[in-house]
């Protein structure tokens, strides 16, 4: 069987050494980058092209969900399975609209985890035993009137990055600055996101990021 690469984006330390040591037990898979938030993540995506990535969600400078957007759309082939604590419809919704084909939950078991590798890595869609009846069937019920769309989707990926900047606590200019666009742009962009969140001010912007797992405290 030809060696499956994986990449790791995990900002754990201790998290990322035992995927590793897990991982290293099976031949057939290979640890070839490992990445402490979702830039580094979007990084080894376009240099080693793995495989597969095992994405967590909640990390610094680019969120978990943000970079699976972004690696997607560059490397449609990569696979990448969400490995979290979070067990909400809303996340689950968020990351599989954003590309991820398998979600797992960090209670999970060792085995539970080779188990969605080994699917994914196969074409397969693998989702949590562990996340709730109620969530699955939100999903998996077709005949359901269509879902509403998370407040987070209706985002474009620009309105995304404007928010998060903001929330961080950066000026409108300092954040034209940083993206390398215009400070009517930026203006334009931040109206936008206010009006599609429903968020009438910075500091709403700044919970709803915190709420929302988008910047990391």
């Amino acid at each position: 069987m030809l060696t499956q690469k994986i990449v790791i984006a995990e900002d754990h330390a201790i998290l990322r050494e035992g995927l590793q040591a897990l991982l290293s037990g099976s031949p057939e898979l290979e640890i070839v980058g490992e990445a402490e938030d979702g830039q580094q993540a979007i990084n080894l995506a376009r240099q080693l092209k793995p495989h597969l990535i095992l994405m967590d969600l909640s990390m610094p400078n680019i969120n978990g969900t943000e970079a699976i957007c972004t690696i997607k759309h560059s490397n449609p082939t990569i696979k990448i399975i969400v490995l979290t604590v979070h067990k909400t419809e809303e996340y689950v919704r968020a990351t599989l609209d954003a590309g991820a084909v398998g979600y797992v939950l960090k209670d999970d078991s060792h085995q539970d985890l080779l188990t969605a590798i080994a699917s994914v890595l196969k074409g397969k869609v693998y989702l949590s035993p562990g996340i709730c009846d109620k969530v699955m069937n939100g999903f998996l019920d077709t005949d359901a009137s269509a879902p509403s769309v998370s407040s987070w989707s209706k985002l474009t990926v620009r309105e995304r990055e404007v928010t998060k900047l903001i929330a961080e606590g950066r000026k409108s200019r300092e954040v034209a600055e940083y993206l390398s666009v215009s400070l009517k742009t930026v203006e334009k962009h931040r109206s936008n996101l206010m009006r599609k969140l429903d968020l009438h001010s910075i500091s709403a912007i700044t919970k709803y990021a915190i709420e929302n797992d988008l910047i990391c405290l």
